[in-house]
């Protein structure tokens, strides 16, 4: 049986943050701040990094003259982000599925696929919903999700990783509508097992979701150059969405 909340349980985990601390953040700073040029925030924007884990892209648009307000879901993440807060830049443990601060932002951003976590599509639906209430009339959203076909085309074999001594053994599938990675190992004398779930959307999954939450998706993007979505050939699935004019 799948643990419930998978989520909750893996992200405040440190091995999360073992496993995954060689990740290319160059690569990912480049994306925003190339992100950044195309929407051309004015300077003092208010910005929700949603899903902020442990603040470093919060701390980068921060750095960049703008008001950011960074959430998550995990306190340990969320204590370890406040001791970079100053006067733009604040960290708060929030569920994305509960509303937060209404018409406060200009600029709601969820980066690195972290959407689709959860069981019921009713949750997501509801974070989307949220996401509008946050907005500004005139606020963008824009959220970063992988091309799902790309993902189904490229679920490769068991996977070995060490890393500071402990070996990960990693594994991938398609179960349903998810994509799952399974993790498995052992520390010391004691064994672990957590796994990560994603739903595979497709872009008309999105595009019936956003409509349902008030979001009207003006722009879609395929990879971290911001080049054209392609459903075939696309590694991400880049959103950038407005209220619906009502």
């Amino acid at each position: 049986m799948v643990k419930e909340e998978w989520f909750a349980e893996w992200f405040d985990s440190p091995y999360y943050h073992i496993l995954y601390k060689d990740r290319d953040e160059s690569e990912a700073e480049g994306f925003i701040d190339h992100l950044l040029n195309t929407l051309d925030p004015p300077t003092g924007s208010c910005m929700l990094d949603l899903a902020c884990g442990k603040g470093r892209y919060s701390r980068h648009l921060a750095s960049k003259g703008y008001d950011v307000t960074g959430l998550d879901l995990s306190a340990q993440s969320i204590e370890f982000a406040r001791q970079f807060e100053h006067e733009r830049l604040h960290f708060f443990t929030h569920d994305m599925r509960e509303p937060f601060r209404e018409a406060a932002f200009d600029y709601v951003f969820n980066f690195f696929t972290s959407f689709g976590y959860f069981e019921e599509e009713t949750e997501d639906l509801q974070t989307l919903k949220n996401v509008a209430h946050s907005l500004k009339p005139d606020g963008t959203f824009v959220l970063d999700f992988f091309n799902a076909h790309y993902v189904r085309q490229r679920l490769t074999g068991p996977e070995h990783r060490e890393i500071n001594g402990i070996v990960f053994d990693l594994r991938k599938k398609q179960e349903d509508q998810h994509v799952v990675k399974t993790i498995r190992f052992a520390d010391g004398h004691k064994h672990y097992f957590f796994e990560e779930r994603v739903r595979l959307f497709e872009l008309s999954d999105f595009e019936r979701l956003f409509e349902l939450a008030g979001l009207n998706i003006l722009r879609t993007y395929g990879d971290y150059q911001l080049q054209p979505y392609n459903w075939m050939e696309s590694p991400r699935l880049i959103l950038v969405a407005n209220q619906t004019t009502l």
